[in-house]
């Protein structure tokens, strides 16, 4: 390995630090509280009676569907309707012998509703379910099989109507029956040639009802999305026949882009920029590729980064040009970050990445119909610069988000989309993608008002709960008011800017979200309101270059320009990494200010006061020294390895291995140090599968196709058996859904097993001494339960995860030189060399 300089030492990429060891997960019921006994007679004859009224509908259905000569299948929808505050049984509602489906299940109020398909003549299955249940069936050993848990839960059954379908916010299905909209329509498949099936059945009832279908659709493996316009009243005309109807949301619209903002041109000063940029002209650069309103490529400072045959469109007729400047200012930003600090350097500038552009979405206004399904655009964006320019490294970048967050943290067609892309679920993780996503913006002046308040408030918007995407939130440093006597800035440096959005009130079970900040400007106020201001924004590059060569950007927009130029700087330096690790790379160098640690953190802070932090400030702001770069006294060590999860056993499908990593650790000199503290960060960055229904949304096994795990041997450990029995035994307590004791006895993490292990990328800070630490030698990442577990049907259960494990200490400044250590202990194969 060549020398560096102190401070600048390439991360240590280790190879070969696991073996596999044989894990089972043992799952046993989970304690459920006692569901209410209801008048055996009374209730059981009700139940029969709405199975009753329900025959002439089926037939009826049956009848119009076979007329229309439906290929999908002939039954009915029936709503299956909780007791109140009840938990339904809502596995014990489907059996796939009889080919019944669980199609998906919503919550409102206090009860759980549940849509299940029931074929032709199969509601004798549930009859037969009554009368056993009113005849107290027993069998032959004594043992109750009268269905009593699952049908004393049931309130009611009933034909599926609009309304039981809606999985979207109640308040979004308009009052008006007659009011025509864009419907997200979500059709259950089972195989491609049933796909085909449903989807053409559909479209035959749709055009029945008089409504219109896009012919844009956006497959996961147990669902495709397409949108519909039209009516409640007109789709109510075949409400009985919608066999293949899953759920039904409102589709959404894209936020408005705000226009670019008028500085005074600088011709000079981007002459002497361009004089000391250092362009990368290499044809594997890694490119940058800009999901947004197209890019002006004539603009000086960014032709010689993008070539012609680099700008797309997903719609010919909307052209490549930027109209409104959004994503030409972006450009800037990922190319140069903030003009404002490289025009006034007098430094050489190094660009070592390429541009792309995708124009996703046309001028202001109009955005309608078709363009709304953002989950089929961010397909074809996608596949355009790939299909031109294949096997390129290159990261997207899109801050086109929905202009809502109403789905708080649930999955939607759009984010299941980007996570599908992002894991190459198509090609089975071959070629896995990195997006970096911006978290959605606030922009009105009196939320500005009530800052800080309105940053638990403000949630992220659509598609920023993607959980294999890099989200990315806004804070700023920016406080100049250029001397305004009225006017302060809202947000102190180095807190979150005004404009961010961020998770503060997401349910326990979504990611935690955003994963880092980066500088998105700031705002300013006096005793009249809130406004923006020029001095308060970042400098980038104007879409009219011939009318002016500078505007300004703000918002978690810049931000997440600025994150995916990062991303493309840590590619080029390391450009055999797979886009997990560059992702894992980018949060694991990020740190909190003093400013965001004190606007939510106490003086005595828990584990729950630090994931409310996350929830606001993500991990911090990333830097990219911390993320190129090790030290003498801060190393980091870099795993890129691949786990099977799961196996198929007779009968069943149960966890296969867990990988146990061995930690080079130079255990006489970490001794040696005895009482000096030292803080270890672990991050663990994976890609999921995503499999997007409301039928999970009572489950969190549901939605991602596998869940990995990291934990850190224990001084107690006492040999790596008991290691490994240790993580088996908390596995357990997790699939049982008790995950109280896991990581209970180990007390110095910041978050903890309890807390740390949401979404796809783990990341949890351990500090002690060196003493201690020298006793942690080893790492284990192992799997929990996903769907290519619990959906045995779909044959993905032997299927390998790749991850990437991300693991440094950091000491107080010594003279032990624990780099050189550590690196004594790899084989010089592992050295990578990169240019300072």
């Amino acid at each position: 390995m060549p020398d560096q300089p102190q401070a600048k030492r390439p991360h240590l990429v280790l190879q070969n630090t696991s073996r596999a060891v044989g894990f089972t997960a043992k799952s046993t019921p989970v304690t459920q509280k006692p569901i209410p006994a209801q008048p055996r007679k009374q209730h059981g004859a009700s139940l029969q009676e709405q199975l009753d009224e329900l025959k002439p509908a089926a037939a009826d259905a049956v009848r119009v569907q076979q007329e229309l000569q439906l290929e999908s299948g002939l039954g009915l929808q029936i709503q299956f309707t909780s007791q109140p505050h009840v938990a339904l049984a809502i596995e014990s509602l489907a059996n796939a012998t009889k080919k019944i489906e669980l199609l998906s299940v919503h919550e409102d109020s206090n009860r759980t509703y549940a849509n299940v398909f029931v074929p032709d003549g199969a509601l004798t299955h549930f009859e037969q379910y009554v009368a056993d249940y009113l005849a107290e069936k027993k069998g032959s050993r004594g043992q109750a099989l009268d269905h009593r848990k699952l049908l004393d839960a049931i309130e009611s059954i009933r034909g599926a109507e609009i309304r039981g379908l809606w999985t979207d916010a109640p308040e979004l299905l308009p009052a008006d029956l007659s009011t025509a909209f864009w419907w997200e329509v979500w059709l259950p498949v089972q195989g491609a040639r049933q796909r085909d099936a449903v989807v053409k059945d559909f479209k035959k009832l749709a055009r029945r009802a008089e409504c219109v279908v896009s012919d844009k659709q956006v497959d996961f493996p147990e669902r495709t999305v397409l949108l519909m316009y039209g009516s409640q009243q007109q789709l109510a005309r075949s409400v009985m026949t919608l066999n293949c109807v899953a759920e039904l949301r409102y589709a959404k619209e894209t936020a408005e882009f705000f226009d670019g903002m008028v500085v005074r041109e600088q011709r000079q000063w981007a002459k002497d920029l361009l004089a000391r940029v250092q362009i990368t002209l290499a044809d594997d650069a890694p490119r940058v590729c800009l999901l947004d309103t197209g890019v002006t490529r004539v603009h000086p400072l960014l032709e010689p980064l993008i070539e012609s045959d680099d700008l797309h469109t997903v719609e010919p007729e909307w052209g490549v040009g930027d109209e409104v400047g959004h994503g030409t200012s972006l450009a800037g930003l990922v190319a140069y970050s903030d003009l404002t600090d490289a025009l006034s350097s007098v430094e050489t500038i190094k660009v070592p990445h390429r541009l792309e552009s995708v124009k996703l979405v046309p001028a202001e206004g109009a955005n309608e119909g078709d363009a709304r399904h953002h989950a089929y655009l961010f397909v074809e964006g996608v596949a355009r610069p790939e299909i031109s320019a294949p096997n390129l490294p290159r990261v997207f970048t899109s801050a086109v988000t929905a202009s809502d967050y109403r789905d708080r943290g649930r999955p939607s067609s759009w984010s299941a989309a980007v996570d599908g892309l992002a894991a190459d679920a198509d090609g089975e993780g071959e070629n896995p993608r990195l997006f970096v996503l911006s978290a959605g913006n606030t922009r009105d002046p009196g939320a500005w008002a009530e800052y800080p308040d309105c940053l638990t408030t403000n949630l992220v918007h659509d598609p920023g709960q993607a959980w294999n995407a890099i989200t990315v939130g806004a804070c700023t440093d920016k406080t100049d008011t250029q001397g305004h006597p009225s006017l302060n800035s809202i947000a102190e440096s180095g807190g979150l800017s005004p404009f961010t959005t961020t998770t503060g009130t997401w349910d326990r079970a979504w990611p935690l979200k955003p994963d880092v900040v980066m500088e998105g400007g700031n705002a300013a106020k006096d005793e009249f309101g809130a406004s923006w201001m020029t001095s308060l924004s970042l400098l980038t590059t104007h879409h009219r270059p011939l009318d002016r060569l500078f505007t300004t950007s703000n918002a978690t927009s810049a931000a997440s320009a600025l994150c995916a130029g990062m991303a493309s700087r840590i590619m080029a330096a390391y450009p055999h990494l797979r886009p997990e690790t560059v992702r894992a790379l980018i949060v694991h160098s990020a740190r909190w200010s003093e400013c965001m640690r004190e606007m939510f953190l106490p003086a005595a802070p828990n584990k729950d006061h630090y994931i409310n932090l996350i929830r606001h400030c993500g991990w911090g702001s990333p830097d990219l020294n911390r993320a190129l770069w090790s030290a003498s006294d801060s190393l980091t060590l870099v795993v890129e390895d691949v786990v099977y999860p799961y196996k198929k056993v007779p009968g069943k499908v149960v966890t296969r291995d867990m990988n146990l990593h061995s930690l080079p650790w130079p255990k006489a000199e970490l001794e040696a140090l005895q009482d000096t503290p030292v803080e270890m960060r672990v991050t663990l960055s994976y890609f999921i599968e995503p499999n997007p229904s409301a039928r999970g949304v009572t489950s969190k096994y549901h939605y991602p196709s596998h869940r990995l795990r990291f934990d850190v041997q224990r001084p107690l450990d006492a040999s790596t058996d008991q290691f490994v029995a240790r993580l088996n035994a908390a596995a357990q307590h997790e699939d049982e859904g008790n995950d109280n004791h896991v990581n209970s006895s180990d007390p110095n993490w910041l978050l903890g097993g309890r807390r740390r292990h949401r979404g796809s990328l783990h990341q949890d800070v351990w500090k002690g001494t060196a003493a201690e630490l020298a006793s942690r030698g080893f790492i284990a990442v192992y799997p929990a339960a996903g769907w290519w577990r619990t959906r045995t049907a779909l044959k993905r259960y032997g299927l390998p995860a790749h991850y990437s494990l991300v693991v440094s200490i950091e000491t107080p400044q010594t003279e032990v030189d624990l780099y050189a250590a550590v690196a004594q202990k790899i084989p010089l194969a592992n050295a990578v060399t990169i240019e300072a």
